[in-house]
């Protein structure tokens, strides 16, 4: 390859996220920097090289998409990173923050957060296929992060859970907790009264519960959490070291567990 032919392809991919506005003007100024410095052009030589770039791009198109694929994935790999760091760097509250319920094997030895909103379909999605990953593996710890986000039926129905873990326990928070997720009805107050009388449980001390204090805290607290994981969107999972932005299939988990535990060794 000529050098002239070599400077083009350089130029080609380098330009590549520029894209839409070469399209619109080929004179692009970032082109002088290749082109300064020792090996300096005159005008007519500049031109003829804009013109290179430009006959080269047009007759590879496919170098614009490997350009910007290569970007893309540099993007994600550097989101991961980050992420890991900020799971790291939180990780302590993540795990053990003192009230959010804890199922699987308490003693396990990968633990795996959710950050979950009962009206969100993919969590709802998620939810058997989480349910089999910590039973059929046996050594997960299951932390649940109550994080409503999805409007008033989801705040009511967070409110509902929180307060009955603390009205009756861990165990009777579990139920609530199954059944909110498969709930197919609106979640109204009377919808709730009669789940909780479906478990033996009293409606009135569940409602007094729900704009306690301590409910008030727990769901700021996760809002904070989550404000400073910089999570948007449920499910969210976290995952040993590793944030899983978004619902992700049961064989996806698995091996997300298999690889922290190899990794942590």
């Amino acid at each position: 390859m000529s050098l002239r032919s070599a400077l083009v392809a350089a130029t080609a991919i380098s330009l590549a996220p520029a894209l839409p506005v070469m399209a619109q003007d080929l004179t692009l100024e970032s082109t002088e920097s290749l082109v300064s410095g020792p090996m300096q052009m005159t005008d007519q030589e500049r031109r003829d090289f804009r013109a290179e770039v430009r006959a080269y791009l047009l007759d590879n198109p496919e170098v614009i998409m490997e350009a910007v694929n290569i970007l893309e994935t540099r993007k994600q790999e550097a989101q991961v990173q980050a992420d890991v760091a900020l799971v790291a760097a939180n990780l302590d509250i993540l795990h053990d923050d003192g009230f959010s319920f804890v199922g699987g094997n308490p003693d396990g030895d990968i633990t795996v957060v959710e950050f979950m909103d009962y009206r969100c379909t993919f969590c709802r999605r998620a939810f058997p296929e989480v349910e089999e990953l910590v039973n059929a593996d046996g050594n997960i710890r299951f932390v649940v992060k109550e994080f409503p986000i999805l409007g008033p039926q989801s705040d009511l129905s967070a409110r509902f859970a929180l307060a009955v873990q603390a009205l009756y326990g861990d165990a009777a928070y579990k139920d609530v907790h199954d059944a909110l997720v498969q709930l197919q009805t609106d979640a109204t107050p009377e919808t709730l009264a009669r789940l909780a009388q479906g478990f033996d449980l009293d409606p009135a001390r569940i409602e007094a519960g729900m704009d306690t204090p301590d409910v008030d805290r727990i769901l700021a607290s996760n809002r904070a959490l989550a404000d400073t994981l910089r999570i948007s969107g449920t499910p969210t999972f976290v995952i040993g070291g590793r944030m899983v932005r978004g619902y992700v299939q049961l064989e996806q988990m698995q091996q997300i567990v298999a690889e922290e535990r190899e990794s942590a060794g």
